[in-house]
Parts: structure tokens; sequence; C-alpha cells
């Protein structure tokens, strides 16, 4: 998987969110299917995010290694 396409990661955001909010939607109920819901949005929007930076992490370090 390349991660530095941009829809890969963005994939894996709302994939992940997606799982997120189906079991809150399926098996909670009341304020804690509403917490769960906000906990699917925040890790769908911040993966591709934190996916983004360990690409630009990993680049900076071999481009340390190779001077």
């Amino acid at each position: 998987m390349d991660f530095r396409n941009p829809a890969v990661r963005w994939g894996m955001g709302i994939a992940s969110g997606a799982m997120i909010a189906a079991i809150a939607v399926f098996f909670l109920e009341g304020t804690m299917q509403l917490l769960v819901l906000g906990i699917a949005v925040v890790d769908a929007l911040t993966t591709p995010w934190v996916l983004e930076q360990a690409i630009e992490g990993e680049a900076g370090e071999d481009a340390a290694g190779a001077a």
C-alpha cells in the first residue's frame, strides 16, 4: 500500500471511521452512541493527517541517513 497517495490515506480514515460509526449505531444508544459517533468523525479526519506526518518523517529520516 502506498501511503504517499492521498486517496489511500483518506480511504483508510473513512473506512475506520465508518466501522466505529457502525458499532455506535448498531450496538450503542444514548449519550454513549453520540460520544462514539464523535470519536468516529475525529478518527476519519485525523487518520489521514497522522499517516501524512509519518510519511514526511520517514522521508526526512531517509534524507538524513543518506547524508
